[in-house]
């Protein structure tokens, strides 16, 4: 529909800035009709808007707790109809050089309203390279991303990094393993050994393993085609393939 109003969600963790995002639009709505359809105080709270109604862009923070914008960001690329993206933030040391802004625009609070109108008017809009957005995200929380996300049954579930125990390549996909259970990632894995050195070594060429899930290890049989040896977890029963070449690096990880 060529009439149809801008669909907006405001993500931002202060009350304040959302309501003044809101009048802003309110204002400049003779201009560019536009309809704001959910608020959120995080990336968490704006992913599950969006699971119940779509929107056209999404204005973020970058700083807020729980999700911050950055790996919102990351998340957004993956719906089925991914919002464009416009970062709304009183810091100006994260976007400016790490985006193009001729893809995805980067608004300084207080957010002016023929500025917040020129970047809207740059829609649609290209999404920001994955690459950007992880190395971004490193530098404003110190470390990788703290959900992974995957499609099932076409739903877009996240997945916390703190309760996978292992990560495993078969095929095209990375199957990411919990306590509870397995999900399938559209991720690589030497991406994510890099992202997430610090929490996840190898063990195989294969296969990553968190470090808090380490529980032991056992030299496979002599006749053992597939490992050289055997990593425990804690948790959960399964073994992992340890490679002869991973064996000392993988138990020192461990502090054997």
């Amino acid at each position: 529909m060529p009439n149809a109003p801008l669909r907006i969600l405001i993500v931002d963790d202060e009350p304040l800035a959302r309501e003044r995002l809101r009048t802003l639009l309110a204002d400049l709505a003779p201009q560019l009709p536009n309809e704001v359809v959910g608020e959120a105080g995080n990336g968490l709270q704006a992913l599950d808007c969006l699971r119940e109604r779509t929107a056209d862009v999404v204005l973020a923070d970058i700083r807020m707790p729980g999700m911050d914008g950055i790996e919102l960001a990351s998340h957004l690329g993956r719906l089925v109809q991914p919002p464009a993206l416009i970062f709304t933030t009183a810091y100006d040391n994260y976007a400016v050089q790490a985006f193009d802004l001729d893809a995805i625009d980067y608004l300084l609070k207080p957010v002016r309203a023929q500025r917040l109108l020129a970047a809207l008017n740059k829609l649609p809009a290209r999404r920001p390279e994955a690459a950007l957005i992880d190395g971004l995200g490193r530098q404003l929380r110190g470390g990788g991303r703290r959900h992974l996300s995957c499609h099932e049954r076409g739903r877009l579930l996240l997945v916390p990094v703190d309760e996978i125990l292992y990560f495993r390549a078969e095929l095209k996909y990375v199957t990411a393993r919990t306590v509870d259970r397995e999900y399938l990632l559209d991720e690589s894995l030497t991406r994510l050994e890099s992202e997430f050195a610090e929490r996840f070594v190898r063990l195989h060429r294969a296969v990553l393993v968190a470090r808090a899930a380490l529980a032991g290890f056992e030299k496979a049989a002599g006749d053992d085609a597939e490992a050289y040896g055997w990593a425990l977890l804690r948790g959960v029963p399964e073994k992992l393939p340890v490679s002869r070449r991973q064996w000392a690096l993988a138990r020192a990880a461990a502090g054997e």
